[in-house]
């Protein structure tokens, strides 16, 4: 009967989705919410090797998930609503999701899209003549004049914060300038980490912050260990430095001889015997 090879095939899927679920260190979890197609293939190319992508049906997850004695993989079932794309991996959890981050691209806005930027339309020509653009620019708070045969804007003009929804107008225009507003690609909703849960809002990483963090850390601990004299591999030949001129100065303010310091010391005992003898002269009383 074509219903029992239709449950057939269901069981055959939950069994392969168990299967899948428990042969990874990491299974992440990613909206396909305005994902497009050839940006799908392009990241499953990309990652090939290193993860494997699958689109589940989440009724055919839940049941695979709740018929699984570990309970650490129940975690995932609150997440599974809308369309997602299971991403199941070897790889860091932080590092896979700074590749999904790199791997977006900018693209025009629709209604209710929200920014992915700051939007401001820049001072100068639209390159649209006289005519309804006028409106449609005065409607979202833009300064406008005419000039050489076309409409301008008068000053660079914020519209749009980042986080904040594009309006239908305000999307009409920007597509008609041309001015992409948000990004398109695949956003990390949750990651199961060995049993730990971690959201897409943690795994989002500042990378170019965090290496000047991780400098900044380091340039301090390398001076703190300089002040305390704490030797290690790394500040060795500094301390060194720092000693042998310490010692030189020493040797050279308690007129200790040595062959490094005794050129020195000559040296400066003549500078000091000259000024002496200037003193004297200069002390002389004048007949």
């Amino acid at each position: 009967m074509p219903s029992q090879q239709v449950l057939e095939e269901k069981i055959g899927e939950v069994e392969e989705i168990k299967e899948l679920l428990k042969g990874y260190k990491y299974i992440g979890l990613a909206s396909l919410q305005k994902v497009r197609a050839a940006q799908l293939q392009e990241m499953k190319k990309s990652l090939s090797g290193k993860v494997y992508m699958r689109v589940l049906k989440n009724t055919l997850t839940k049941l695979a998930i709740d018929s699984m004695e570990t309970d650490d993989i129940k975690k995932l079932d609150e997440y599974l609503e809308g369309a997602n794309l299971f991403l199941f991996t070897d790889i860091n959890p932080f590092k896979l999701a700074l590749l999904l981050e790199r791997g977006k691209v900018k693209t025009t806005a629709k209604s209710g899209d929200i920014a992915a930027i700051d939007v401001v339309i820049p001072e100068g020509s639209t390159g649209q003549p006289p005519g309804p653009i006028i409106s449609q620019l005065n409607a979202v708070g833009l300064p406008t004049r005419i000039e050489s045969g076309s409409v301008w804007v008068s000053k660079d003009t914020l519209v749009v914060r980042k986080g904040e929804p594009i309006s239908q107008r305000l999307a009409a225009l920007l597509s008609k300038l041309g001015i992409k507003a948000v990004e398109a690609g695949l956003s990390m909703k949750v990651v199961l980490d060995e049993g730990m849960i971690i959201t897409g809002d943690l795994l989002k990483v500042d990378v170019e912050a965090t290496r000047k963090s991780i400098e900044q850390s380091n340039t301090e601990a390398f001076a703190l260990t300089l002040s305390i004299v704490y030797s290690t591999s790394e500040n060795m030949d500094v301390l060194l430095q720092i000693a042998h001129k310490e010692a030189f100065a020493l040797s050279l303010n308690a007129t200790v001889p040595t062959k490094e310091t005794i050129a020195d010391i000559v040296r400066k005992a003549h500078t000091e015997m000259l000024s002496l003898n200037s003193a004297v002269e200069n002390a002389k009383p004048t007949e």
